[in-house]
């Protein structure tokens, strides 16, 4: 059963990767800090999940909201495409992880950040495909592409930032075949999709940028959280 404290539980996906902490160098369930601090900021209390073991809605029941954070590229074996000679190597564990968190998210109407590469997770979990490579949307590793979108009048997104935003965009792939009921609602300037929504849903927003990286700006989050928290009664005065 879901959380009914004051600050919603927002489950955010992680990484699994060889690092150093401490005295150790192993493999890890590792997260930009920026992630658990874009939550707090917003309202909610995070909880990191680990790309292992078994996820479903029995499973993410406890959690109010959910993030899919950004990362390596999805396998394309996933979507039935061959491999472009410039994507990444696959992460198996992880892709599986997410798949079934997104699933599980859309099964349970859990309100739904998809950062990034959680954007096209979440395209890839209802049946979509992704174009491989696109060029100008990151420049060097690590270093953020501030990018100019464009946002569909009467989207959730629009209600969130207004008809236009400048995003954060690091990432060299994007949404072709959209899944099944995704909308566009925002678009870069090379027509390239930076956000999708799915109607009738509570709250499932991708974008293909990092809000996370901009700390002057919580309104993706905020509206994470407030999509957790059950509506107030309106009062008869």
């Amino acid at each position: 059963m879901a959380s009914n404290a004051s600050r919603p539980l927002i489950g955010v996906s992680t990484y699994l990767e060889r690092a150093t902490f401490g005295i150790w160098d192993a493999e890890a369930a590792v997260l930009h800090r920026d992630y658990l601090d874009s939550v707090v900021r917003a309202g909610g209390n995070p909880v990191l999940l680990p790309p292992v073991g078994h996820w479903d809605a029995d499973s993410v029941g406890f959690l109010d909201g959910l993030v899919l954070a950004g990362g390596a590229d999805v396998d394309p074996a996933r979507y039935g495409r061959p491999r472009d000679p410039r994507t990444g190597a696959p992460r198996p564990e992880r892709d599986a992880a997410e798949l079934a968190l997104a699933r599980a998210a859309l099964e349970l109407d859990l309100p739904l950040l998809a950062v990034c590469r959680g954007m096209q997770v979440l395209n890839v979990a209802l049946g979509g495909t992704l174009v491989q490579h696109v060029d100008g949307h990151s420049t060097a590793p690590g270093v953020f592409q501030h990018t100019g979108v464009t946002v569909a009048a009467g989207s959730v997104l629009s209600s969130v930032v207004g008809p236009a935003t400048t995003v954060h965009c690091h990432h060299h792939q994007a949404l072709d075949v959209l899944g099944d009921g995704l909308l566009v609602t925002a678009t870069a300037p090379d027509g390239t999709p930076e956000a999708v929504e799915l109607p009738g849903a509570r709250f499932a927003l991708g974008v293909q940028s990092h809000p996370e990286a901009d700390r002057e700006d919580d309104r993706l989050f905020a509206a994470l959280v407030a999509a957790c928290r059950p509506a107030t009664p309106a009062t008869e005065e």
